[in-house]
């Protein structure tokens, strides 16, 4: 009789052990069932659904439209996928920006309703309240400094972050503030390789860099992105792994022949 193998679940703890040991954290999103089960059979440690669900997934130009029920329906379908990779969930905007118990009922939402292991929000110094609040209920927190795509109406630009001493210290005193606050883990985007380097030796707790060099403890990307699904995004950040757009796209050109051709389905398709 064949035993099964328990299957190591990542938790928080697994990404601590995976920095002081030096071993690279690999995170990617998901927005559904059937790509979360696909990462996760490949191997990804963790898996973020992320408020790109609005861009990717929904067509909007910004992550602000997204709401936290629609948060929490890709939340869900991603966990049915997967069976042992961490799965953060994004907090989405007006969800938790200055109202530390509306963040920690948000927060609780998020856990109850998606059966996901811990929340993402974007923010230094103004979140470090309801960071405390989340983390003191018994809910792990992943923070986000550099660029935050939430914030894109007062930045004005996608542009990297912190190049300017002053932010950059800025920056430095948030990684700090957030990881007293409790924070498990660190998502760095779009800030200068340096100055992410300075920040992931500063911190016992491991960096997620997006555009922040190869010194952060794991990286993270969009996979419509690293997919090539989104062709025409090409940021200097990006390695892009297959072609999917052309491919998908000679795919169903194929069909759509095959189709007009009757040649689909032949005798061996039918019943």
């Amino acid at each position: 009789m064949s035993v099964n193998k328990e299957i190591k679940k990542i938790t928080t703890n697994t990404l601590q052990k995976m920095k002081s040991s030096g071993e690279k954290i690999s995170m990617i999103t998901a927005y559904d069932f059937s790509f979360a089960k696909m990462f996760d059979a490949a191997g990804i440690d963790v898996i973020l659904v992320g408020d790109s669900a609005s861009n990717v997934m929904a067509g909007h130009e910004t992550t602000l439209p997204i709401t936290l029920d629609q948060m929490i329906y890709h939340a869900q379908s991603v966990v049915r996928g997967v069976d042992r990779c961490l799965v953060v969930v994004d907090l989405p905007f007006g969800s938790y920006q200055g109202n530390s118990r509306e963040a920690l009922n948000s927060a609780i939402k998020v856990m109850k309703e998606t059966g996901g292991h811990a929340i993402k929000l974007e923010g230094g110094e103004n979140e470090v309240e309801s960071i405390k609040r989340i983390v003191n209920s018994g809910v792990p927190v992943m923070g986000h400094l550099g660029l935050t795509p939430q914030s894109i109406y007062k930045f004005g630009t996608y542009n990297v972050r912190a190049k300017e001493a002053a932010e950059a210290e800025q920056l430095k005193k948030d990684a700090l503030l957030l990881q007293e606050a409790g924070c498990f883990a660190l998502v760095l985007e779009k800030i200068p390789a340096q100055l992410a380097a300075e920040v992931t030796a500063s911190l016992h707790i491991p960096t997620i860099g997006i555009g922040a060099g190869g010194a952060c403890d794991g990286q993270v990307l969009v996979m419509h992105d690293m997919l090539g699904i989104n062709a025409s995004f090409k940021p200097r950040f990006l390695r892009t792994y297959l072609d999917l757009e052309s491919q998908i796209n000679g795919a169903v050109q194929q069909y759509i022949a095959d189709v007009k051709s009757s040649d689909f389905p032949n005798e061996h398709e039918q019943y």
